[in-house]
């Protein structure tokens, strides 16, 4: 059974870049999350980590859509329930849009990563990211805890006193001039 529909079977370098993306994905990490999207959103389902078995668990959004509502009450306003296709691809968009707001950039998933089975690995980092900033949320977390920053207080006095000072990233002009300089093709006589 082939898990992307209607897909042409890869091959050539569509086939390699399959099987790198393949090669990263962690089944006992996939496992984990599971574990812990069920212990958030109070689902049952085996704690799993076959890139099958997870694209099925999360494939029509709701499982997603529950975690951001469980996460930030009211972040996914309507869940679709339809075993439509492009509905059941909302939900994975309507959870997307929350996790952007939480995740960076590069850690967030395109929705056919998940729903067509294109990338699983970036389902899980995805889902990883938002794990680790679960605290934020006053949820238990999985992974390392996000580096906070410090504040730093500094007075107008220090804050002028830095004003006069250039930097060496910006270099220096001593000794610069223009010597030597030629632009484009000299005059020949």
């Amino acid at each position: 059974r082939r898990m992307s529909g209607d897909r042409a079977t890869k091959s050539g370098f569509a086939l390699e870049a399959q099987q790198k993306l393949q090669s990263k994905y962690n089944q006992d990490l996939a496992a984990q999350l599971l574990q812990w999207v069920a212990g958030i959103t109070g689902d049952v389902f085996e704690q799993r980590g076959e890139p099958e078995y997870v694209v099925e668990v999360l494939k029509d959004g709701h499982v997603l859509c529950r975690l951001a509502n469980a996460l930030q009450p009211g972040a996914v306003k309507k869940v679709n329930a339809s075993a439509m296709a492009f509905k059941q691809m909302e939900n994975i968009s309507f959870f997307l849009a929350f996790a952007e707001a939480h995740v960076h950039k590069s850690e967030l998933f395109q929705t056919v990563d998940l729903y067509e089975a294109q990338d699983p690995n970036a389902v899980l980092t995805c889902l990883s990211a938002l794990a680790r900033k679960a605290d934020k949320f006053g949820r238990s977390g999985l992974g390392p805890k996000e580096a906070q920053g410090e504040k730093r207080d500094w007075t107008d006095e220090q804050l002028k006193a830095g004003q006069g000072i250039i930097g060496l990233q910006m270099g220096s002009n001593k000794g610069a001039n223009a010597a030597g300089l030629n632009m484009g093709n000299t005059r020949h006589m």
